[in-house]
């Protein structure tokens, strides 16, 4: 089928959406969130990807994406599908974020060629609907009453933000915090590299007692071995995610040093690269969770995908919709702490109405 797809052309449309609330890690932070949506055209029909490049979370920067992305415009038109994704795996490996998109539009317009939904491109067995943490930003800004929204919403397992402040700091926020906890809660913490090893060591030990489902990147140099240690150490599981970047294909995941791997696909270069990374992972025994970087709704919808197709029930970082106070269409449904995908060919995604041009004075 990709074979017989011809691409008419690419389309890309810069975009600019404020964020309701800053983004705060401890790799920086954010107030607008910017990329482009990328469109594939053929016989009318048209498929849509999501630049979002954060070069913090191990994407290319905003520059290096747009001149790949103009360039896959250039050499886009009258090729096959199945071509165009073989110019992406040899020479978009530098720009994951462009060559996810890029990829991404691809694979919508397969999957409404063949008249599935896109999850059920990537596995014929994927899933309806996808479990979801909340995501309640840094820890730094947390509240009681951010808690017991998260809890009436839904959500059992939230996300937060660490590494923002000095640990002591941060370990007493989360003691005074913990009365507070609903009793099924679990935090789900993301540290972006914050710590030395022995600090990483003396957290985990103040951590012991709090309900903890999991820590992402505790160690600012991520060393293998001195994260399993941490991981002997801690008695939840540790977690890398942008520490993966760049990993080679044929690495013994085994050897990562954690239980659990975070999976973006924008940061791995493409759905197909993710998915198959999910599957080695899972075939090692390590736990996969798939989050995307707070991109547009034309992102979300794939990523959301991408998750229901790995099978992993754990909850997955895709409740971001709402940190946006405007998006370019609407995003899956979110139903308490599941995301709801759509059944109908595609990924998903159908973009708002394009603003009419401002009228010529005079």
């Amino acid at each position: 089928m990709m074979d017989s797809i011809r691409i008419d052309r690419f389309r890309i449309r810069p975009y600019d959406l404020p964020l309701r609330r800053d983004w705060r890690s401890a790799r920086g932070g954010f107030q607008r969130r910017r990329g482009w949506l990328v469109c594939a055209e053929t016989d009318g029909e048209i498929g849509f990807g999501d630049c979002a490049p954060i070069p913090a979370a191990g994407t290319e920067d905003p520059e290096s994406a747009e001149s790949a992305l103009l360039n896959a415009c250039a050499c886009a038109p009258g090729r096959s599908a199945a071509e165009i994704l073989e110019m992406l795996d040899h020479g978009y490996v530098e720009t994951p974020a462009a060559r996810c998109a890029l990829e991404c539009a691809l694979l919508d317009l397969l999957s409404q060629a063949e008249g599935v939904p896109l999850r059920r491109l990537l596995a014929p067995d994927a899933s309806d609907v996808v479990p979801v943490n909340g995501i309640l930003g840094a820890l730094a800004t947390l509240t009681a009453a951010d808690l017991q929204q998260a809890a009436e919403a839904g959500f059992r397992v939230v996300k937060l933000k660490v590494g923002v402040e000095e640990p002591a700091s941060e370990i007493g926020r989360m003691l005074a915090l913990a009365p507070f906890l609903p009793a099924d809660m679990r935090l789900r913490l993301d540290a972006n590299g914050a710590w030395g090893h022995d600090e990483a060591c003396r957290i985990l030990d103040q951590l012991a007692g709090l309900p903890i489902e999991s820590l992402e990147e505790p160690l600012r140099i991520p060393d293998s071995s001195r994260l399993q240690a941490l991981q002997e150490r801690a008695t939840f599981p540790l977690a890398r995610d942008e520490s993966l970047a760049g990993l080679s294909a044929d690495v013994d995941l085994r050897g990562l040093g954690v239980r659990r791997i975070v999976i973006k696909p924008a940061v791995l270069g493409g759905l197909r690269t993710a998915l198959d990374l999910s599957r080695r992972a899972t075939a090692a025994g390590i736990e996969v969770v798939v989050t995307g970087v707070v991109e547009s709704a034309a992102g979300l919808w794939p990523t959301a995908a991408l998750a229901a197709a790995t099978g992993s029930r754990l909850p997955h970082g895709l409740a971001t919709a709402d940190w946006l106070a405007a998006d370019l269409g609407v995003p899956p449904r979110l139903n308490g702490a599941d995301l709801s995908l759509a059944d109908r060919p595609g990924s998903g995604f159908n973009p708002n109405p394009e603003p009419e041009p401002e009228p010529e004075p005079g």
